[in-house]
């Protein structure tokens, strides 16, 4: 059995090849501004940078940050920068002390702990998942 973590990693090391897929993917799309590899805070992750324009002026930065490890484990934090507060939320897969392996810590403020939840096995079919629900947060933003 692999002990739980607190800080959302994983045991494994990061698939940094995944990293680079998702990056090529990404930044090839017009709602992406930016898309690098960094070590932020002593972790391995993918930061994207969305195009301010998709994003009502309330919105002074989106981002999205991938941490993807090899054996398939994952934190996906999607956060919205506002003049008075921050929206973030995050769908995760590690083994925790908190939630099943896989959860979700909801909007606006993702939680610990978060909700259990379930994720495809697939990593594009998860990313395609966390693209979707940020498209429906966009749509959304712009009907307020």
């Amino acid at each position: 059995m692999v002990p739980p973590t607190d800080d959302g990693g994983s045991p494994a090391p990061i698939d940094r090849p995944l990293l680079e897929f998702f990056r090529t993917h990404l930044g090839a799309t017009e709602q992406v501004a930016n898309a690098g590899i960094t070590d932020a805070d002593g972790h391995l992750e993918l930061r994207v940078t969305l195009t301010p324009s998709y994003y009502p002026a309330t919105v002074t930065e989106a981002t999205l940050t991938v941490r993807w490890y090899t054996n398939d484990d994952f934190k996906i934090h999607y956060r919205e920068v506002h003049p008075e507060t921050t929206w973030q939320c995050r769908w995760d897969r590690h083994p925790n002390p908190h939630n099943a392996r896989d959860h979700y810590h909801p909007p606006p403020t993702a939680p610990t702990p978060g909700e259990d939840a379930s994720w495809p096995d697939d990593h594009r079919d998860v990313l395609t998942l966390v693209l979707d629900e940020v498209e429906r947060r966009i749509e959304t933003l712009w009907e307020e």
